[in-house]
């Protein structure tokens, strides 16, 4: 068997493609860091920088050359952008705790459904405003619906937690009640993106399909989550050679076979993470090795998946600003409300409902999943991609600086509810 393969001028004008990716994605990134707002943001700038948003138009012969040196190179970049995503749903899966306290279990339950119910439900009379732009080559009203009203709900758990580690409040009653929260509502919008991905693709609903989807997607959580609880030691693998490999074989076989069963590969990635955690998480050695795999994947794999995810985005053509000023102030207005309006019912003071309300419009990394996802399934145009990408780059930066300012003003804020 021969297998096809590139040419060495090929091969170089790729590797020199993806370092410009990196490049622009690390420094970008620094910067954001700089000014303390989410690296992601200046990943996805660095890209948008060597997009159509700006080289792209001052020098598009020389960005031709780079980024479209042979008719294949952008299905081989794609790779690289598959990959990022299914490394960054692994760790997110394999950092996923569900910590339930019955003491915090109103302040959760409230929190979810003002954060995730009531501005979905809210979301439903705007969608007609933008389907004429947003919808996708797919023209399936039902999943760009779903995923009009997922993109208002969605909240990001590695931002946010990137956030708290920096603040220093992880592990706080505020923090672990906020990731608690997110852990719950990513579930139900993973399921709820699953549906609307494959019902684009079939073209109709099928019920029985749909309810398929459902109880495979919560079947796999809830016997991972069942198993975990009937596993009393660690399987022990002291090879690290061994644990990456069985890392890799689960991660790309899962994801393979999942989709025969209509679960898409964000998902199916997720759910390996999280099996890993289960089953081999609690060893020291395997703690290390897992951070020394996601330093590895967070310094090429996860940066060049954000730069492509800024590389596609144009801020100049296909785009309107005040579409997207409006999506932007439903979006963070109706989790605002939503949030504040079930905390109510809460006896928090004022300035924690403000809080939670802020913090949970962070959508960061699932937001931009969820976006890469719509489009790449033909369920959202470019615009709406380029505006969900946007609106998640100023949401995180919102609840990253106010955060810090609430910090500022009282340093024992988060400590207590």
């Amino acid at each position: 068997m021969k297998l096809m393969t590139l040419s060495e001028s090929q091969t170089m004008m790729t590797f020199i493609s993806l370092a410009l990716l990196l490049l622009f994605s690390y420094v970008f990134g620094t910067l954001a860091e700089k000014i303390k707002g989410p690296r992601v943001v200046g990943e996805i700038l660095g890209g948008m920088i060597l997009g159509g948003s700006c080289l792209f138009i001052l020098l598009p012969e020389a960005m031709k050359k780079i980024f479209f040196a042979y008719p294949e190179q952008g299905q081989v970049l794609n790779i690289f952008y598959q990959l990022g995503l299914i490394f960054l749903m692994f760790l997110s899966g394999y950092n996923t705790e569900i910590k339930l306290c019955k003491k915090n279990a109103r302040t959760i339950s409230l929190v979810f459904i003002g954060a995730t119910v009531i501005p979905m439900l809210a979301a439903i009379p705007f969608i007609s405003l933008f389907r004429k732009s947003f919808i996708g080559v797919s023209g399936n009203n039902i999943s760009f619906s779903l995923v009009f009203c997922i993109g208002v709900a969605i909240t990001s758990i590695p931002v946010i937690s990137k956030i708290f580690f920096d603040m220093g409040i992880m592990n706080t009653k505020f923090s672990n009640t906020v990731l608690t929260v997110a852990t719950f509502q990513d579930l139900c919008l993973w399921i709820l993106l699953n549906i609307a991905t494959k019902v684009a693709a079939a073209g109709k609903i099928d019920i029985l399909h749909i309810l398929m989807i459902v109880l495979s997607t919560l079947g796999a959580f809830a016997l991972i989550t069942a198993v975990s609880r009937m596993v009393r030691s660690s399987i022990k693998v002291r090879d690290s050679k061994l644990l990456y490999t069985v890392c890799f074989v689960m991660l790309l076989a899962v994801c393979g076979l999942f989709s025969v069963m209509g679960i898409n590969i964000m998902y199916s990635a997720f759910i390996v993470g999280y099996t890993v955690k289960v089953f081999f998480g609690k060893e020291a050695e395997t703690v290390r090795d897992i951070y020394a795999l996601k330093d590895i994947v967070f310094s090429f794999f996860v940066p060049v998946y954000f730069a492509l995810v800024g590389i596609q985005l144009n801020v100049i053509n296909d785009f309107s600003p005040a579409r997207f000023l409006l999506f932007f102030i439903i979006a963070f207005g109706l989790e605002f409300i939503g949030t504040w309006a079930a905390l109510i019912f809460s006896d928090l003071s004022g300035n924690m409902k403000m809080n939670f309300a802020v913090t949970m419009n962070a959508r960061g990394g699932p937001g931009i999943v969820l976006a890469t996802v719509g489009y790449g399934a033909g369920i959202i145009s470019l615009e709406f991609f380029t505006v969900l990408i946007l609106t998640t780059m100023l949401s995180s930066m919102t609840a990253g600086y106010y955060l810090r300012y609430q910090q500022k003003k009282d340093k024992a804020v988060f400590d207590s509810l």
